[in-house]
């Protein structure tokens, strides 16, 4: 991906752990490459088809001078995500934070913080078969596209599913979506969860009935395994429910541990029968 590159802007802010660092304030010294696509660009001369650094500049002096951290961390997750919140060309971002003057009583010429924050592509498996299904789906899908750091991108048609393990319930409301994200896979589980109890999930019994279901397919290409959260999710290649939504909006995305795209996966499971 291009790079966009601006080098140690000079900003005077009040950040610091010490109370007077947040009276007196002291320099600080910002970088950023900006990673975005400037094939158009680089054609059209326009600069309307690329990113004004002068602009980026700006933005990160102020959104520095205005606010007041203790941390060099916390400054810098707040620029790159204003970043990339501001600018929807930049798809990641690096930061470096130098702050020549800090406070340790030793002979050293700066110290900083780098950190590097990006839009993630996440798949994520929905559905339902309690109350008014298609609306407990779109609200949400409403409810991840409204938090700030989560854009709905692409969502597949609902199709009607039997259910599995637990047979004695209605029938299921699934789909599948593609979303953007600047959460990590732990932070978006923990959206997850609070959409689900927003929307009343109850969990007595396992595989039973629900208002909503949401479970994390895929978090970029990684393979995660904590004790919350297991991605690519563990299941998944078993379960048309999952598989048929998914080919219809990303059918050529590679499963990670398998090797396999999702349509392949598809068609071996049908080939096992459903």
């Amino acid at each position: 991906m291009d790079q966009i590159c601006i080098k140690r802007l000079e900003v005077f802010a009040r950040h610091g752990v010490l109370p007077e660092e947040n009276v007196l304030g002291q320099k600080f010294l910002i970088s950023a490459v900006l990673y975005c696509d400037t094939s158009v660009a680089g054609v059209s001369d326009a600069l309307s088809d690329s990113i004004n650094y002068a602009e980026v500049s700006e933005f990160i002096k102020k959104s520095t001078e205005s606010h007041v951290f203790k941390l060099l961390e916390r400054l810098a997750w707040h620029l790159a995500k204003g970043i990339l919140l501001s600018y929807p060309q930049i798809q990641k971002v690096d930061l470096e934070i130098e702050k020549p003057w800090a406070p340790v009583l030793l002979p050293l010429e700066t110290v900083s913080v780098k950190i590097t924050r990006q839009w993630n592509k996440a798949y994520l498996s929905i559905g339902s078969n309690l109350g008014d299904k298609r609306e407990n789906l779109l609200q949400a899908v409403r409810m991840l596209d409204e938090d700030c750091e989560t854009r709905v991108v692409r969502q597949s048609s609902y199709i009607e599913t039997e259910p599995v393990g637990y047979t004695k319930q209605d029938n299921f409301l699934n789909g599948a979506l593609e979303i953007q994200t600047l959460r990590s896979a732990e932070s978006l589980l923990d959206l997850i969860g609070e959409i689900e109890q927003a929307l009343k999930r109850e969990r007595s019994i396992h595989w039973g009935p629900r208002t909503i279901d949401l479970d994390i397919i895929f978090y970029n290409d990684e393979i995660i395994q904590t004790e919350r959260l297991t991605i690519p999710h563990i299941q998944m290649a078993g379960r048309m429910f999952v598989l048929e939504p998914m080919c219809e909006i990303a059918p050529y995305v590679v499963h990670p541990v398998f090797g396999k795209t999702v349509l392949e996966l598809k068609k071996d499971r049908e080939r096992q029968g459903d």
